[in-house]
């Protein structure tokens, strides 16, 4: 078995990084993937917007699997051309302007190229506002994008080419340290397509036959909500979604390893195919951990919500300070790569899956058994407590 490249997924991360591609503006990502796929040797199609369906043949058509990242990043986009020589901008995708402060940018006009420039906060300087920077609140109506250029007024602007309407690509500014360590912005999710990529390079090198069709999918408009909604074929009967997993309180996805969410604000994933994913991770010694996410969504939702009737899972890289300044280990993005090239390689255990519709034969069960304890009377010393997770049931997608 091929092993996972670490230095091509670290080399695919920084161009991925260095290729704008806020929701929206998405093409020039969209052809740089493309062509690493026909290194690859890997045949793919793309929509008319650019979202992108690869394949990798296996031995039958169906019950096939799909892996699922995002290439769309979070961005902005001009609002208003203002007096002053400076533009108002809205958000592209949810995060804070509290990330947009100082950020460093550049907004692509139709007629007249990139501009480049600084997202500040209205009251920029302390020299003129004194404390009033410190008490000034936190909203996008509270920033402005400076452009470099020689702008007094909105006329300047306009005669420049500037529009209402312009997207904005907030500068990443990876760094790519030695410990392991990569601190960005947009690793959420370019640091999901690299480990794709990453475990797509292992299977094709391995030339190890796929037992079904499985398609690596990258959606171009998860950071609004749509996702991986319009691309699924109707032979795909499983999904696993690739994207970050918060580390912070009350959470327990860590920058290290692969983390399995066992749901998202959607509600829960398909329960066969995410133990599946954990009963792999056991078996091939990849270290993993179990999340809940109370206020994310994903790939998979998306195409839930669309009425895709697919069995989904997401699995994740731990992110610190997601959408943000983002940090990630490599260790995380190896354990994804690692499990995502397991599940392509196993069989297919659900069977029914390869019908859109049937009856009971070959559907599934769910463990409702009761749970078998020692007894204990109490007169003597209490049992030994058992270790480790105990056997899943049901089938497996």
């Amino acid at each position: 078995m091929s092993v996972i490249d670490d230095g091509y997924i670290r080399d695919m991360l920084k161009q991925l990084l260095e290729t704008p591609s806020p929701t929206g503006y998405t093409d020039e990502v969209t052809r740089l993937c493309c062509e690493e796929l026909q290194k690859l040797g890997v045949p793919y199609e793309i929509t008319r917007r650019g979202a992108i369906r690869a394949r990798i043949q296996g031995g039958r058509r169906q019950p096939a699997r799909a892996i699922v990242a995002h290439i769309d990043t979070l961005g902005a986009q001009v609002k208003c051309i203002k007096e002053n020589g400076r533009l108002e901008v809205v958000p592209i995708g949810h995060w804070s302007s509290r990330f947009a402060e100082g950020a460093r940018a550049t907004v692509f006009t139709v007629d007249h190229g990139a501009f480049r420039g600084t997202i500040l906060p209205l009251k920029a300087s302390g020299h003129t506002f004194n404390e009033e920077i410190d008490t000034q609140p936190v909203a996008w109506t509270q920033v402005e994008f400076r452009p470099d250029v020689v702008a007094e007024s909105a006329d300047d602007l306009e005669a420049l080419g500037f529009n209402i309407g312009d997207i904005i690509s907030i500068d990443p500014q990876p760094e790519f340290i030695d410990n392991g360590f990569i601190v960005s912005r947009h690793l959420d999710d370019k640091a999901g397509v690299a480990a794709m990529f990453g475990a797509i390079k292992a299977i094709v090198e391995s030339k190890e036959p796929l037992v079904v069709d499985t398609y690596f999918i990258l959606s171009i408009t998860e950071e609004v909500g749509s996702g991986a909604s319009s691309i699924l074929t109707s032979d795909i009967a499983s999904m696993v979604s690739i994207d970050n997993g918060t580390q912070a309180p009350g959470q327990n996805s860590r920058e290290f390893g692969v983390t399995v969410a066992m749901a998202d604000q959607t509600g829960p994933f398909d329960y066969h195919l995410t133990q599946k994913l954990l009963r792999l991770a056991r078996e091939d010694e990849i270290e993993h951990q179990r999340d809940v996410f109370r206020y994310y969504r994903s790939d998979s939702a998306s195409a839930i919500e669309a009425g895709a009737d697919v069995r989904t899972a997401l699995i994740c890289f731990g992110i610190d300070a997601s959408h943000g300044y983002e940090r990630i280990h490599m260790h995380a993005l190896h354990s994804v790569a690692r499990l995502v090239r397991s599940y392509c390689l196993s069989r297919v255990e659900i069977n029914h899956d390869a019908d859109a519709m049937g009856d009971l034969s070959g559907f599934t069960h769910l463990p409702m058994d009761p749970a078998k304890e020692d007894s204990w009377d109490g007169r003597d010393e209490a049992p030994e407590r058992p270790s480790g997770e105990g056997h899943a049931g049901g089938g497996q997608a």
